[in-house]
């Protein structure tokens, strides 16, 4: 059974293209030129930053989910939110 997390993810538009954060995962951020680009790469992006939390014995950041940011969330007009699910066990099955 893999390790999964759901993170809360905010995309927000820019004049040329999108960007990405989530809240929970503080520093790890994503642009593309479309929004299933943008997920895609904040996808690859938590992963490579969470493996990189694990290698350097930090605590791996829990999801939080939507409720617990709604109210600190800068939202703007045309910005949203979504779910990506990032899979650990890659990295927890070569560190076993």
């Amino acid at each position: 059974m893999g390790v999964m997390m759901d993170y809360l993810i905010v995309i927000e538009k820019g004049e040329n293209n999108f960007s990405a954060y989530s809240p929970d995962v503080l520093g790890c951020v994503a642009t593309g030129k479309t929004i299933e680009e943008t997920v895609q790469r904040m996808r690859d992006a938590l992963f490579f930053h969470l493996e990189d939390l694990y290698y350097q014995d930090e605590p791996i950041p829990q999801a939080q989910g939507l409720e617990k940011h709604l109210a600190e969330i800068n939202s703007n007009a045309g910005d949203f939110f979504t779910f990506v699910w990032v899979d650990l066990s890659p990295v927890l099955t070569e560190a076993a």
